[in-house]
């Protein structure tokens, strides 16, 4: 993994200028039902990135022929190991509910 400052993506700058625009909100009442109305539609948002990241990450790997290392490097702040798992669809919460099942398993 590096810790090398990377360039932020013009879209990462949008959605944090979105959240800016929640917090100069100048009625209470309607920043409080904005936000939460953001905060509802999160877990499927969240949800549509990861998928996104995913096809792209498995796009690098088949299309442009990228090694695991080379993948971590463009993710950033990830192991090699990390990105195949992503290249899988694995999230944070899967890993930790299947090493679960496996250590379940193995008590058996």
């Amino acid at each position: 993994m590096t810790d090398e400052p990377r360039e932020v993506p013009e879209q990462v700058t949008k959605l944090r200028d979105a959240i800016k625009a929640f917090a100069k909100m100048e009625d209470d009442a309607e920043c409080t039902a904005a936000v939460s109305e953001a905060l509802r539609l999160w877990p499927d948002l969240g949800a549509e990135l990861r998928q996104l990241r995913e096809v792209r990450v498995n796009a690098l790997r088949d299309k442009h022929r990228k090694t695991w290392p080379e993948i971590a490097a463009i993710i950033g702040k990830v192991t090699p190991e990390r990105a195949q798992q992503i290249s899988k669809g694995l999230s944070g919460a899967q890993r930790k509910k299947n090493k679960a099942a496996q250590e379940q398993a193995a008590e058996e």
